[in-house]
Order: structure tokens, then C-alpha cells, then sequence
């Protein structure tokens, strides 16, 4: 009998990164020039984006004063504006909000299914914020579960790329499925550190511009 459990409880019922190793072949790459695309030098924001940063800064610094933040405020708060500054939500990107994912083992034994948190930006970029938890929950603790979610992607010719976000920290990560699964990460990026935010709006368009190169293809 195939066994089914939910992506986003899954990592109490085992998804750690050792199971999906087992099970997928799953490997971390940490070689710098298996993703190089969080790396580059980006050009000088203009006054308006540095004053859009600033505004998502400073709104995050007001509400963190009555607590930690929970996930929905993270999506509105820090996560929905970084993607509309990206262009995220105009021509000629197509996004698709919270589709039912499903991943198969190849021994037919286990089927992984859950919903993605945020959305998935022409198939190849995977953005969501830590689901059900708060600010102070790591970043570290996702990366299975936003791995399982990347690994759905139904370009496998293509690579995919992720981002996690507490509110607070940003990881992004890179999965190429050929000619096996394996896996990048970045650095972490803090709202704390000046510049940080402008270094993610950059990666971010970045992606975004692979994203449709490759759909061209």
C-alpha cells in the first residue's frame, strides 16, 4: 500500500534531508561553481527601489515590536513586496499560487504531497515563506522540506531555484535533477544587515531572467 504524507508535517514523520537522500539520491553540492547565480556583483539600485527596501525594512522592524511574526504576515510583509519589486507579478512572468505538488519515490512505497506555500514563477522559481512557523524558526529546518517541493518541477532538463524566508533571513537554493538530483545553497542573507535586502531583490531578478531564457527553449 503507498503511503502518503503531507510535505508541510512530513518532517516530523521523517522528511530530514538523510531521507531524502536515501531516497531520491539526493546529494548537497558545496562547490561555489555549481551555483554561481547568487554570487554576482549587481548593479546600483535606483533611489526608488532603495526606498522600497527601506519602507519593507522599517515595516518589519514596527510590527516585530508586539512579537514574532507568523507566516501569513512574513508573505505579506516582506515576501509579496520583494516579488512585485522583482516583476514578479507582470509580463511576461506567469506565476501559479499554492499548486498541489506530489512526489514519487521510485520504489512506489511512499508519495509525498503538500501544498507549495507562496508560488512557483515560470516553473523553475520556487518562492514561499516558512510554513506555520514563526520569524525565530531557522531557515535550516525548511531546506527538506522546500527541496522536497523543488523536486516536483516538471522542467527536469532545467535547474530549479528556491527561496525561504522567515521574515528575518533569506536562503536561496539551487536543484538540478540531471544528470542526478543534487542540491546547492547560498548564503543566509539578513534584513539586520545593510545591504542584504538589496543583494535578494538582485538575485531575485536575476532568476528570474534565467527563468525566461530557458523557457524559450
Amino acid at each position: 500500500m503507498v503511503q502518503t504524507l503531507a510535505i508541510s508535517e512530513a518532517i516530523s514523520e521523517g522528511l530530514t534531508l538523510k531521507y531524502l537522500r536515501e531516497s531520491f539520491n539526493l546529494s548537497w553540492v558545496q562547490e561555489p561553481d555549481f551555483f554561481p547565480e547568487w554570487q554576482s556583483e549587481w548593479p546600483t539600485l535606483t533611489a526608488a527601489q532603495q526606498q522600497a527596501l527601506d519602507r519593507i525594512r522599517d515595516r518589519y522592524f514596527h510590527q516585530l515590536e508586539e512579537g514574532s511574526m507568523l507566516e501569513n504576515g512574513v508573505k505579506m510583509m516582506i515576501v509579496s513586496p520583494l516579488l512585485d519589486l522583482a516583476g514578479f507579478y507582470d509580463p511576461p512572468f506567469r506565476c501559479r499560487f499554492e499548486p498541489s505538488v506530489e512526489v514519487s519515490l521510485d520504489t512506489g512505497e511512499t508519495t509525498l504531497k503538500g501544498r507549495i506555500d507562496t508560488l512557483v514563477v515560470n516553473q523553475q522559481i520556487w518562492v514561499w515563506g516558512l510554513e506555520a512557523k514563526r520569524t525565530t524558526f531557522s531557515l535550516s529546518l525548511g531546506i527538506p522540506q522546500a527541496l522536497a517541493y523543488m523536486l516536483t518541477n516538471p522542467q527536469s532538463q532545467q535547474p530549479a531555484y528556491g527561496l525561504l524566508c522567515s521574515g528575518e533571513s533569506f536562503l536561496f537554493l539551487k536543484l538540478s535533477l540531471q544528470p542526478s538530483p543534487q542540491y546547492g545553497l547560498s548564503q543566509h542573507f539578513n534584513i539586520l544587515n545593510p545591504g542584504d535586502l538589496g543583494q535578494v531583490l538582485g538575485i531575485l531578478q536575476h532568476l528570474g531572467q534565467l527563468s525566461l531564457t530557458t523557457a524559450e527553449f
